[in-house]
């Protein structure tokens, strides 16, 4: 074999290479270390009911980013805002002498907002909660959870052993989805970040029941824990 012909294999092998490795890079977002980065909790949710087979999820996520990533997300209009925050407040007061209520108006009012911003009707709560989860990663599990709630009946919810305080903490953890899909838009997106989320003061409202400003920041919580149990 001439030398000229090895030193062309060599380019050849070499360039086979190299667009092998910047292909794997342009689907870094769909394998792995990047997935997991991207989906936080959802990744491990998706492994665990794969029952531990992290290929079989990693297709599952990658099938969700194929079929939403491309998705915008739509801004409110400040009406629309003041609307849905008017409403997410009279759902945490209601909270108190009515928390099955609460809880579905809470479902119903992500599912809505959700499909303002541009994401699948709420009709469809699975495509909708696949699409949330690819843009807001860290907090669609608190949709799953208050939907859930919203859909169990009162008696399996006693069978269950789900009563007032897992209804306010599926309540609580909605909120954070609820603000995130609220606020302003910001320059940049990536509605997969963890976002700002002020548990120490949510705490404080949670065990001295006291309402904040609807505002210019975190939803009030109307509730305190002593109530609650005793609704």
């Amino acid at each position: 074999m001439s030398t000229g012909l090895i030193i062309a294999l060599i380019v050849i092998a070499a360039v086979v290479i190299i667009a092998a490795v910047m292909t794997l890079r342009a689907r870094g977002p769909r394998r792995g270390p990047s997935l997991k980065r991207r989906f936080g909790p959802e990744y491990d949710r998706a492994v665990a009911r794969h029952d531990g087979d992290t290929k079989a999820a990693e297709r599952e996520l990658t099938e969700r980013v194929q079929r939403h990533g491309d998705l915008r997300e739509r801004s409110l209009e400040p009406a629309q805002r003041e609307q849905f925050e008017a409403r997410w407040t009279a759902a945490q007061e209601r909270f108190v002498d009515s928390p099955r209520e609460a809880v579905a108006e809470a479902d119903r009012l992500l599912a809505e907002v959700a499909g303002v911003r541009g994401f699948p009707d709420g009709g469809q709560y699975e495509e909708q909660l696949a699409a949330l989860s690819v843009h807001h990663a860290h907090h669609v599990d608190g949709y799953r959870r208050v939907h859930r709630a919203a859909h169990l009946r009162a008696e399996d919810a006693r069978d269950g052993g789900q009563g007032t305080e897992d209804m306010r903490e599926a309540f609580v953890a909605a909120r954070a989805l609820f603000e995130e899909l609220v606020k302003p838009a910001r320059h940049g997106g990536g509605g997969h970040t963890g976002g700002r989320h002020d548990g120490g003061r949510e705490r404080a409202e949670l065990n001295g029941g006291r309402k904040a400003p609807a505002r210019g920041g975190h939803m009030p919580w109307a509730m305190n824990r002593r109530q609650a149990k005793e609704s």
